[in-house]
């Protein structure tokens, strides 16, 4: 099944100051995570980003926050950032009609830690009837290993395994546009 951007929202989860030095490949987590908001941003698919207890983690990054809150080409949903103190963004009241409000069906997702707040979030997401999206190359934790079984345990519960290119050109549907450029 293909990415939609018409029915896709983009969920970043805990890109933190204080965790992401811990965390394994954080610049190329931090820097596909950007790419995605910009082009969601780009092509109107809402962006939210979650943050997991802000007073011992720190905000989000400057990098995404700056992405997250940048003027956007077409009119969209504006970046919407929620604090929260449950690992699952799905556990976190109202966090699941937030979502469901957008009338968007497909969660991309991205973030830290793959194997506590992303894997958490997705099981959640899925038992709440989203499609989920894990897009391998924007997600990680502080250890390769914790990383890869967070990748195999949510491909088998039926979480949907993409990088960001793919991400972003099923959204871009076809070449010869400006959207492209």
């Amino acid at each position: 099944m293909l990415i939609r951007r018409n029915d896709a929202l983009l969920l970043i989860v805990d890109l933190q100051e204080k965790l992401a030095p811990a965390i394994f490949e954080s610049d190329q987590v931090v820097r596909n995570s950007v790419r995605l908001i910009q082009g969601a941003r780009q092509l109107a698919v809402p962006v939210f980003v979650s943050e997991q207890y802000v007073k011992g983690l720190g905000p989000s990054l400057a990098a995404i926050r700056e992405a997250a809150t940048a003027p956007m080409a077409p009119p969209a949903v504006d970046g919407c950032f929620f604090e929260k103190t449950h690992f699952s963004c799905a556990a976190e009241p109202g966090v699941l009609a937030l979502l469901r409000a957008t009338g968007k069906r497909q969660i991309v997702l991205t973030g830290t830690e793959a194997h506590v707040c992303v894997l958490q979030t997705a099981l959640g997401l899925l038992a709440a009837g989203f499609e989920v999206y894990l897009v391998a190359d924007a997600a990680s934790s502080r250890t390769p290993e914790n990383r890869a079984l967070a990748s195999e345990r949510l491909r088998a519960a039926g979480v949907r395994i993409v990088s960001t290119e793919m991400v972003l050109f099923e959204w871009l549907e076809r070449a010869a546009t400006d959207t492209i450029k």
